[in-house]
């Protein structure tokens, strides 16, 4: 899918769809294309954040690979942001690392990516999505995200400072 900054469909430079492009909005490109990923860029942002602080580069990688993966890309081809969706592609589907940089915000690029996600072929049919969000439930209710109907009933178990922590990476 490819769309403008209306959401209606719109053809790739040249009327030809380009391989991994999901859509189009304001000069901005959104793609599945794992060969596209910065993963500089991306852990540049994710070290900062507040979920994935002090995050090592080699798990940035790692789980980016592991992952169906949409990057937002500038008009002059950075990517300035991602959604990373982890999933059996059958069942199941958790939300992760969403983010556009600070720069690119408020063109709707987020909502976008939200939409790509939702659309993806090969997330089409599931049961359930889930998120975990600190301040962003506002842009997620508005594509049908619900505090969780009986949170006794969730468990986890989270370690918040494996990142500070001088631990060897799993072999990839």
């Amino acid at each position: 899918m490819t769309s403008g900054s209306d959401g209606q469909p719109v053809s790739a430079a040249g009327g030809e769809a380009q391989p991994g492009v999901l859509a189009r909005v304001d000069g901005y490109i959104l793609s599945d294309d794992p060969a596209r990923l910065d993963f500089e860029a991306v852990h540049a942002y994710l070290r900062r954040s507040y979920w994935a602080k002090n995050i090592p580069l080699q798990i940035v990688q790692r789980a980016l690979k592991a992952s169906l993966c949409i990057g937002l890309y500038a008009p002059d081809g950075a990517q300035v942001g991602l959604c990373r969706l982890i999933s059996d592609y059958t069942t199941f589907c958790y939300v992760s690392d969403v983010y556009v940089l600070e720069a690119h915000r408020g063109r709707g690029l987020s909502k976008a990516m939200m939409r790509a996600a939702l659309e993806h072929p090969r997330l089409q049919g599931l049961r359930r999505w889930s998120l975990v969000t600190h301040d962003a439930q506002s842009l997620y209710e508005q594509f049908g995200f619900r505090p969780v109907a009986h949170p006794e009933r969730h468990m986890e178990r989270l370690n918040p400072q494996i990142y500070l922590q001088e631990t060897p990476a799993a072999e990839e």
